[in-house]
């Protein structure tokens, strides 16, 4: 019979801030066409914007607002949060620091 390791016991700032900032970031990278229109109609608009893209800005806040409202996809940054704390406690090394930079002399 194989041991369930138990889940690590996350402090309130790793639910209500670092887990929902991981799923802003997803999100975005998930709704990446409607986040692409918005831009662009930004700066083809310039300080007429809020006018302009209202349409856009709809879009891309209903896009985004499913996977804020998801439960599952919330689990799912959980859990990829929790392994790479984990992570970051066996080796001391953060994740955004884990991938080795070639040299820039190569």
């Amino acid at each position: 019979m194989e041991a369930v390791q138990a889940e690590p016991k996350l402090r309130h700032v790793e639910t209500d801030v670092l887990i929902p900032k991981m799923m802003r970031e997803k999100a975005k990278e998930l709704c990446h066409e409607k986040v692409h229109a918005f831009n662009v109609c930004c700066k083809d608009s310039g300080f007429l914007m809020v006018i302009k893209c209202r349409e856009q800005n709809a879009a891309l806040k209903e896009c985004l607002t499913v996977y804020y409202r998801d439960p599952v996809f919330f689990e799912k940054c959980k859990q990829e949060y929790i392994k790479e704390k984990l992570e970051f406690q066996r080796t001391g090394i953060a994740t955004k620091n884990r991938v080795q930079k070639l040299p820039a002399s190569m």
